[in-house]
């Protein structure tokens, strides 16, 4: 697989406010062969289907984070095979812990393109995330 990573002009949306700091996305990923592998959008279940870090984003974000893991792993993938993700919150304006739980999965080097929407509920009332993912393994 190659891939080609545009990434953002600059590391950071604003200067100040819930979308200063460092950012988990790209521009755009380029990619050429391998094996396309869609992942539906996880919350933050752990192995016994229990909702972790009620109320907190940042637990959240880890758990739904781990669980697109354990699919990567399964297909024999990576989050570096990461090229694109969807990510569902409940209040956008905690894109700051979103990202700093990202920034914990994603080599900054190869960022995924992304997009960020605030929607009004879940299937689980607590909640606070989802995220979906495409990944391209091999090639």
């Amino acid at each position: 697989m190659t891939t080609t990573v545009y990434p953002l002009a600059r590391e950071t949306l604003a200067e100040e406010g819930n979308f200063a700091g460092p950012v988990a996305f790209s521009n755009g990923v380029k990619v050429s062969g391998g094996d396309l592998l869609f992942i539906s959008g996880q919350l933050a279940f752990d192995a016994n289907a229990q909702l972790v870090g009620k109320g907190d984003m940042g637990a959240q974000t880890r758990q739904v984070l781990k669980n697109i893991g354990a699919v990567l792993e399964q297909a024999g993938g990576s989050f570096a095979d990461i090229v694109r993700v969807t990510v569902f919150t409940r209040d956008i304006n905690r894109f700051r812990e979103i990202h700093d739980a990202r920034l914990e999965f994603f080599d900054p080097g190869h960022l995924p393109a992304s997009t960020m929407v605030e929607i009004s509920k879940f299937v689980h009332e607590d909640a606070l995330i989802e995220i979906e993912a495409i990944a391209v393994i091999g090639g």
